[in-house]
């Protein structure tokens, strides 16, 4: 890990702990939000003690980033268009990552002061699409590239469904626990428990299963939003030192090589479908022998690139073995027919089989660049545990008393966790960042439904007050501060 400040101007390097130190910031402050969400009910129901549930929260967190690869880490980088990505390495990225982490936490520590559960991943979203948005203003760029709006919209639909689908799914569960087990203990608050059994912690059963599906939550939460930690650090090291993070020093002689050859099936692929692509990658046309001197991502320069990638990484073994200058530049034309390759699969006259052909050449295309030290891993889930134990008493006590007229139930917690749980895990399957805290929160008001116990108007509507203002509150901030930056800077 300490290497990478070996060559770094002390200017620079200082840069690189501040911002490194701002991600982790974020992260931390996002244990206030998310992370307590997960222990929120089995704290709420006294299952388990309360610093014995964040503990194992932050251990079932670290876990969760660890194994939950980085699928969610790199959708999270890819809403901002390929063009400011590729130029990354400028003093206008790194105005970006600061204004989007600025916001980010800003607008966090806000809504944490006031116990308002609100969403971290809103949140983040909100302020990369302002800073795609102004980068875009300020350069005279049409909107509509100012940011990923595909990936946008993917991850929009995510965001938007996931609460709802809580919400039901929740609610159904609870209404098949009171149909199935009708008379059961399940179904009494913590307060009843302790005043008509005299007893403080749940029935065993139901105490385990708030258990496990406490730390399910954990587990998930962790792969989820642990992944967007990881991609603002690995835009900040790309951004700060290129030469040692623009691809993975530790790729395989095998992974190298795959790359390669994914390279060479990309051109076979384009010239297999030229009846259908031959005008928008301009395979009809003469084709440029070469690149033009300033290289841009444009899918008429596809061959050309495939060409140029091919000959920078022909016969190399490792990557150490490629000057700085060529590491960078061939994850430029890496990015680039990644982008080419997602837009052309979003072309409606492709068959759906070539689709699938080019969404495998993908994955292959970008194995070396769309990856995660295993420091940048073990810190991010340090920083999701650690706020955990730091901020987790407000939005517990939301969660469990405010949301509904009366305390939450055993089997009302139990089914707001597990549907919080499968509706987070699923999202993972498909590399889409969801809000855990909206997920968890929506269940939890659709067992009150259920319940028929009622929900708290004015907590109910703070809440969908925060969700609504979240996302382009952040936005507005990430892109003022962006454009200040960019006007004091001068970059």
């Amino acid at each position: 890990m300490f290497d990478l400040f070996s060559g770094l101007s002390i200017s620079v390097g200082l840069s690189l702990v501040l911002a490194l130190c701002f991600v982790l910031a974020f992260e931390f402050i996002n244990g206030f939000h998310d992370t307590a969400n997960a222990v929120a009910t089995v704290i709420y129901t006294k299952a388990m003690p309360p610093h014995l549930a964040v503990f194992a929260s932050g251990i079932f967190n670290f876990l969760g980033v660890l194994l939950g690869g980085v699928g969610v880490a790199y959708a999270i980088v890819h809403l901002l268009p390929v063009e400011l990505l590729l130029n990354l390495d400028s003093g206008r990225g790194l105005a970006m990552v600061f204004a989007m982490l600025t916001a980010a936490i800003t607008w966090n520590l806000g809504t944490w002061y006031f116990g308002i559960p609100a969403s971290s991943s809103h949140t983040l979203i909100g302020s990369i699409l302002g800073v795609g948005l102004a980068n875009a203003l300020l350069n005279g760029i049409p909107v509509s590239a100012g940011v990923n709006w595909g990936k946008a919209m993917d991850i929009g639909l995510s965001l938007l469904i996931s609460p709802v689908a809580g919400f039901v799914v929740a609610a159904l569960l609870l209404l098949a626990l009171k149909k199935w087990f009708a008379n059961s203990k399940m179904h009494k608050t913590p307060e009843e428990r302790r005043i008509i059994d005299d007893k403080k912690h749940p029935p065993f059963w139901n105490r385990l299963v708030l258990v496990l599906s406490a730390m399910g939550v954990s587990f998930v939460h962790g792969s989820n939003d642990g992944q967007k930690g990881i991609g603002l650090i690995m835009l900040v090291l790309i951004g700060i030192v290129p030469a040692k993070f623009v691809l993975d020093p530790a790729s395989t002689t095998y992974q190298i090589q795959r790359t390669y050859d994914a390279a060479a099936h990309l051109s076979d692929f384009y010239l297999r479908n030229e009846d259908t692509l031959g005008e928008y990658l301009a395979l009809r046309r003469q084709p440029r022998s070469d690149l033009p001197p300033t290289f841009r991502c444009d899918p008429h320069d596809t061959l050309p690139t495939i060409r140029a990638v091919r000959q920078d990484l022909q016969g190399v073994h490792r990557y150490d073995d490629l000057s700085p200058e060529t590491r960078v530049r061939v994850r430029r034309y890496l990015l680039c027919l990644d982008d080419t390759a997602r837009k052309v699969a979003n072309l409606a006259n492709l068959p759906q089989r070539e689709k699938n052909d080019l969404k495998r050449l993908r994955t292959d295309l970008t194995s070396t660049t769309e990856y995660a030290p295993l420091w940048v891993i073990v810190a991010v889930a340090l920083a999701l545990g650690l706020g955990t134990m730091v901020g987790w008493r407000r939005v517990v006590r939301t969660v469990g008393e405010k949301i509904g007229k009366q305390g939450m139930t055993y089997a009302q917690g139990m089914a707001a966790q597990i549907t919080a749980a499968g509706a987070i895990g699923l999202a993972n399957v498909f590399s889409l960042p969801v809000s855990t805290t909206h997920v968890l929160s929506s269940g939890v008001a659709g067992t009150m439904v259920a319940n028929r116990s009622g929900l708290q108007s004015s907590t109910v509507r703070t809440i969908l007050l925060a969700w609504v203002l979240t996302l382009p509150a952040s936005m507005l901030l990430a892109a003022g501060l962006f454009a200040l930056a960019v006007g004091v800077l001068g970059v």
